[in-house]
């Protein structure tokens, strides 16, 4: 049975990084290289803990697939599995609902999915109408600048 969580906003605290967001253009390439030095969010990484004790973990995550290895490391530095890790494609700029949903189908094809974590409003509403077990992570402040990279610009 698996568990999946995101990491941004569920594990990994980005606010540090918001500021990149902000700026007209947006600075992409700054927002992403300051992933490795994300701090903790500890109840995420709590519940990651927990549902990892009897639950096969998978990482869903819109970070681009050439932060694989800094995701990977933060992961384990955080004491975490890193065994599965979905990560977004770079040509994927379809919004995080779409996107992840997709994912979700693709998993639960494999095997039954548990729960999903994520701090999304609109992918948390976009698999509960398509009827997965889901859980909103709102331990962090929803910002705009990251909800309108996520859901308009595929981004994140």
């Amino acid at each position: 049975m698996l568990a999946v969580f995101d990491v941004d906003g569920v594990v990994a605290d980005v606010r540090h990084r918001l500021k990149y967001l902000t700026r007209r253009p947006r600075d992409w390439a700054g927002f992403f290289a300051a992933a490795g030095d994300d701090p903790p969010l500890e109840i995420g990484v709590g519940l990651a803990r927990e549902w990892s004790s009897s639950h096969d973990l998978v990482w869903l995550t819109g970070r681009p697939e050439h932060l694989r290895r800094v995701t990977e490391r933060w992961l384990r530095d955080q004491g975490l599995p890193v065994e599965r890790l979905l990560m977004r494609p770079a040509h994927d700029r379809r919004p995080a609902k779409f996107f992840k949903a997709d994912r979700v189908r693709a998993l639960a094809a494999e095997t039954e999915v548990a729960v999903v974590v994520d701090d999304d409003p609109d992918v948390v509403a976009e698999l509960t109408r398509r009827g997965w077990p889901v859980y909103l992570a709102d331990w962090v402040p929803r910002a705009a600048a990251l909800a309108e990279a996520q859901d308009k610009e595929g981004r994140t």
